[in-house]
């Protein structure tokens, strides 16, 4: 069966796509993507691991972290197949209905992972401007109910997206942009009017842009707060427990925003910078947000280690 497909028969397949020009070294390629994904979900296990093992980490902080290991492990798992299948076996069909799917779980979990850095940034903004309050704002039943209600809003709104895709027609294109499928690149396959996707993909990309527009706010208001602090070193000290969580923001959000600049700025660049970009977003932030708390937060290093000396002692 040609890729490109130009008849007007209903594709029954869909093909993604490697890494162009180097496709006969997929299998060289699989090693170090193997290895990521085995760092990420070892890592973020490790995180949910220790916070439900651990009474000294059943904090709100801690609770907000295992939600954002729990999304990076759905990332991590939701592309894994996909990817596997194209550089260790070469295989890149895909049917509609299998791609459709993935792309649901791809982009609900990434609406997870950026709700919960929107909440973790609100958690941030309370520790520091209210101090005295914190625990009484954030109590243990708040944070449940918070991560069931962004879970809800997120899921709904990702709901309509495979069903307004099942509801489109493909017969002439078949061939995806990336190794695994996304809304915007499967309605562009559509040979039926695809405007209600256009919007609505629309709508749900402004969503995200009104988290990355709130979680600025709150930095902002947190740097007012810290500014009043007379002392250099306690501002510093302040500034310190939110690194954590600025580098886990720009990890997820830079390459989104540099994909979709790219996209609309950029329409004849390179296809395989494209491709490097997006796969750098679904990797890189489940595989480094484990390493990032790990290494910057005492209390997970200091009881990763003290488990690691009893085991080896």
């Amino acid at each position: 069966m040609s890729i490109f497909n130009t008849s007007e028969t209903d594709i029954a397949t869909f093909f993604l796509i490697g890494i162009p020009g180097l496709e006969s070294a997929n299998i060289w390629v699989s090693i170090p993507i193997c290895l990521m994904y085995i760092v990420a979900i070892v890592g973020n296990c490790t995180i949910l691991f220790f916070i439900k093992m651990e009474p000294s980490l059943h904090e709100p902080m801690y609770y907000f972290l295992s939600m954002l290991a729990v999304s990076d492990l759905g990332l991590s798992f939701s592309s894994l197949p996909t990817m596997l299948r194209i550089f260790l076996f070469n295989a890149p069909e895909i049917s509609p209905n299998a791609c459709i799917a993935q792309e649901f779980f791809i982009h609900g979990f990434s609406a997870m992972e950026s709700s919960v850095l929107l909440i973790m940034s609100f958690d941030r903004f309370i520790a520091i401007c209210n101090p005295l309050r914190y625990t009484s704002i954030l109590t243990s039943t708040r944070v449940i109910k918070t991560g069931l209600v962004f879970s809800l809003k997120n899921v709904l709104l990702i709901l309509p997206f495979p069903f307004t895709l099942k509801h489109l027609r493909y017969c002439k294109k078949n061939l995806l942009s990336h190794s695994y499928c996304l809304h915007q690149d499967v309605m562009k396959l559509a040979c039926s009017d695809n405007k209600i996707n256009v919007i609505y993909g629309l709508f749900v990309a402004l969503t995200g842009i009104l988290d990355i527009t709130c979680i600025f706010m709150s930095y902002m208001l947190i740097l007012k707060a810290v500014w009043g602090i007379a002392s250099q070193n306690e501002r510093l000290k302040v500034l310190n427990t939110c690194v954590s969580h600025i580098i886990a923001v720009l990890i997820f959000y830079v390459p989104i925003i540099s994909l979709s600049v790219i996209y609309r700025f950029a329409k004849y660049s390179s296809p395989m910078v494209k491709i490097l970009m997006a796969d750098v977003f679904l990797l890189v932030p489940p595989l480094m947000n484990p390493v990032i708390y790990c290494v910057k937060n005492q209390q997970i290093r200091n009881l990763i280690l003290m488990k690691l000396c009893q085991k080896y002692s």
